[in-house]
């Protein structure tokens, strides 16, 4: 019951960061931005959609910022682990889930959210 209570006790903060234009990221494909000193690759689907997860890959920590984006499915370059770019779940269930951060488009600039303990 402690566990339950301290957790319903945090409070958590959202931090907005800017990461430059769009066209940064041809459709279809992603780029590794350095945000509070964390690598995060951002995706651009073919939909206009864009998805934000932690660069390093959960099973063996291969760059999924070079990995290939189906949809809402990337794959890991180095051992072919997929994940879900709007969940971070991994399709073969077999590894941890990836961080996600939402990532919105304003006139053409991207905002990436972090999720802060506070």
């Amino acid at each position: 019951m402690t566990a339950m209570m301290t957790l319903q006790e945090k409070t958590w903060l959202d931090k907005e960061v800017a990461l430059g234009e769009v066209e940064q990221i041809p459709v279809g494909e992603g780029r590794v931005f350095l945000v509070a000193g964390k690598g995060i690759a951002v995706f651009r689907a073919r939909s206009g959609e864009l998805f934000g997860v932690d660069d390093s890959c959960p099973h063996r920590g291969g760059p999924l910022g070079d990995g290939l984006l189906a949809g809402r499915t990337v794959v890991c370059p180095l051992h072919g682990k997929s994940f879900n770019v709007r969940t971070g779940e991994c399709l073969q269930g077999d590894v941890d889930p990836v961080n996600t951060y939402p990532v919105r488009e304003e006139n053409g600039s991207m905002y990436l959210t972090l999720r802060y303990e506070g």
